[in-house]
């Protein structure tokens, strides 16, 4: 497709591979102000937009930090819980053997 990219619909959208303005013929020569450089605030622009592009990657980062934390705490949780519930369970059996054991002393 050899379709020319017009303003509204540019075929690239980076400035440095878009075709260079040229002088109007309407307009006198030297009307306009004299070009300037102005790449500090295009690196400052573009550092922006890095910078604003890996917000997202940073909040899902911290998010899935979160949640880890979280699924480790749930996790210790229930360790926990197991180990009273067996602590129980293991308390229960030595007071039936010590019953079963004076029951046996006393007859």
């Amino acid at each position: 497709m050899n379709a020319r990219g017009t303003i509204d619909r540019p075929l690239t959208h980076d400035p440095k591979k878009q075709a260079p303005m040229k002088p109007s013929t309407s307009e006198p020569a030297g009307s306009a102000t004299s070009d300037f450089t102005t790449t500090g605030a295009n690196d400052s622009r573009q550092n922006r937009t890095r910078e604003m592009q890996l917000i997202p990657e940073a909040l899902a980062r911290a998010h899935m930090h979160e949640r880890l934390h979280r699924a480790e705490q749930e996790r210790r949780a229930v360790r926990l819980a197991t180990a009273r519930r067996m602590q129980r369970r293991a308390e229960r059996a030595s007071m039936r053997a010590r019953r079963a054991l004076a029951m046996a002393v006393m007859q």
